[in-house]
């Protein structure tokens, strides 16, 4: 990592935010390989300062590093201000995951109805994302964070991520669906 991109660097950063838009959060470092995440359940931000410049990196434009940072932040604090729609969904993701540790990788890629709870699993992500990104844009108008096109850049390759695993998640459903099930005579 750059000396100047310290964890402490980015800490500083990441809390003057919260300060700014006054949504304050406890902020923890990791190494989870995620750049950040907000954690519904604890109600606080973590990020992993090695993946916040592998993923600003990723972007096909350049934005510098404190640009990427920011717009994030207020990403994920975008997700702390739907708080209670993601609560709201726990039993199921609960119920999701529990599915997902009951079977195996195959079995979900050979089976329509497994299939479909991973699409129903996307589809509640995105929507997440999408209002996450929402409030975060308006938190970007009143308090002019980011420069928009930036801003727009980072939020556009951040969603698509999520959007290219649903679709290629949709599509081998929709083969299975074309498939005609095997029915014992």
């Amino acid at each position: 990592m750059q000396a100047q991109y310290t964890s402490q660097h980015f800490q500083e950063l990441i809390q003057s935010i919260m300060e700014v838009v006054n949504i304050g959060k406890e902020l923890r470092e990791d190494q989870s390989g995620i750049n950040m995440s907000y954690n519904f359940i604890g109600d606080y931000v973590s990020f992993d300062p090695s993946r916040l410049l592998k993923a600003n990196d990723e972007l096909t434009h350049r934005v510098s590093i404190e640009e990427y940072v920011k717009a994030i932040t207020i990403h994920e604090l975008g997700h702390a201000m739907d708080r209670d729609a993601l609560l709201a969904s726990l039993t199921r993701t609960f119920e999701i995951f529990d599915l997902k540790e009951s079977h195996t990788f195959d079995e979900f890629y050979a089976d329509q109805t497994l299939m479909s709870v991973l699409i129903e699993e996307h589809e509640m992500n995105i929507v997440f994302e999408e209002t996450a990104w929402k409030n975060a844009e308006k938190l970007n108008r009143l308090y002019q964070l980011v420069e928009e096109e930036s801003f727009h850049l980072i939020k556009e390759h951040s969603l698509s991520t999520y959007r290219k695993l649903y679709q290629e998640d949709l599509e081998h459903f929709q083969k299975l669906q074309s498939v005609p099930s095997l029915q014992p005579a």
